[in-house]
């Protein structure tokens, strides 16, 4: 084996260890609350900034090919957020702040506002009705946190796509949607 091959073997094991044992730390009685809440909202909306907007994308796009009316934050087809909604704020730290700002407007127009993140301290405590707490390393190098060899916050970012993957798989498994029918929603453009 090639030492590059057997770099990319050591860093690809490296990275699913540090997303397994991430995923393992979720509390899953949070985790069933936001799927709830997913659920019972008529929209839910999405905001984070960065890679962490990337994240969030993938998984607006997933539940869209559930039927659920998923939208992230700035969209040119956004719709108004109600108090029959949902928004799901998506910072590690808690503390970046346009999605702070969205999350007190949201709270405003009486949305409900969930933090996944990873600081349970931060000024989204007081905001969001409750958290998802991704422990990982943030820039706030809490002591709590899972550490990572991977750069800045791509373990959060990585963690926070998986996780929303996780709750379409199960949405679906709870829903009895059959996966053959999912490619209804599916874009056909392309």
């Amino acid at each position: 084996m090639s030492s590059f091959a057997q770099e990319y073997k050591n860093a690809s094991h490296l990275v699913l260890g540090e997303l397994q044992e991430t995923l393992d730390r979720v509390d899953p009685v949070m985790l069933e609350r936001l799927k709830e809440e997913i659920l019972s909202a008529d929209k839910v909306f999405f905001v984070g900034v960065g890679r962490v907007l990337l994240s969030l994308q993938s998984v607006v796009k997933r539940l869209a090919h559930l039927g659920i009316s998923a939208h992230y934050v700035g969209e040119i087809t956004e719709p108004a957020i109600t108090e029959n909604d949902l928004l799901v704020v998506g910072s590690g730290s808690g503390a970046s702040l346009f999605p702070l700002g969205i999350a007190k407007k949201a709270k405003k127009l009486g949305a409900k506002v969930v933090h996944i993140g990873s600081n349970p301290n931060s000024e989204m405590k007081e905001i969001a009705d409750f958290m998802v707490r991704i422990p990982v390393r943030t820039k706030l190098y809490l002591p709590d946190e899972i550490e990572s060899q991977q750069p800045m916050t791509s373990l959060f970012e990585q963690a926070l796509l998986l996780l929303g993957d996780i709750l379409a798989k199960m949405i679906i498994e709870e829903k009895k949607l059959d996966m053959k029918a999912l490619w209804a929603y599916h874009a056909n453009l392309e």
